[in-house]
């Protein structure tokens, strides 16, 4: 049987010199020179609202490691490492992004906003805020990927229909069944009353 989506960019080592490098596909031509370009020494990205930066060798880190080990941004989950669950989706650029089949070095130059970039315990987001009301959580794991994948879905639509809300969110597992009031916490959120 096929394995579904796309295989983990992990195990991820942070030891620079265990690390295997990647396959071109093709073997080195004997008495070639290989020009190799000389890689910045940091890659540089916005984390919510914040300069950071990152070791230029720590480019093909899954993103969601870098944001939790490194940055101390826990509040993005690693589910299940092949980007099926959506518990590690961040937005970049905007867009929301599966942390955990993101490179570091792919989300160099960008816009990261994680949960925690979202609002505050004093100052939520509207859709924090309608997610506490609608009582949510359960466990909790699922529940950044899917604040976050809904907080781009109203930076899109101010008041998404329940069928938008559901299409949005279709990507995001959670094994307690609390989605019929993850959507009702979109619909409070856009204005509409929860049905």
């Amino acid at each position: 049987m096929a394995a579904l989506g796309k295989p983990p960019i992990w195990p991820y080592t942070a030891d620079p010199t265990k690390r295997e490098a990647p396959m071109s596909g093709k073997p080195a031509s004997p008495g070639k020179p290989v020009s190799k370009a000389k890689a910045p020494a940091l890659l540089s990205l916005t984390v919510n609202g914040a300069p950071r930066h990152a070791a230029a060798a720590d480019g093909d880190m899954p993103l969601v490691f870098w944001l939790r080990d490194e940055l101390g941004l826990t509040g993005t989950h690693l589910g299940c490492g092949k980007g099926e669950c959506g518990s590690c989706t961040v937005l970049i650029d905007g867009e929301p992004a599966r942390s955990c089949q993101t490179t570091l070095a792919a989300a160099a130059g960008k816009a990261v906003t994680t949960i925690e970039g979202l609002g505050t315990p004093q100052a939520p987001h509207p859709l924090q805020a309608a997610f506490i009301a609608e009582q949510t959580a359960q466990c909790g794991w699922c529940t950044a990927g899917m604040v976050v994948e809904g907080a781009a879905l109203l930076a899109r639509n101010a008041q998404p229909g329940r069928d938008e809300a559901k299409a949005a969110l279709e990507g995001h597992l959670c094994r307690c069944g609390s989605h019929h009031r993850v959507l009702r916490a979109v619909l409070r959120a856009g204005g509409r009353e929860p049905s």
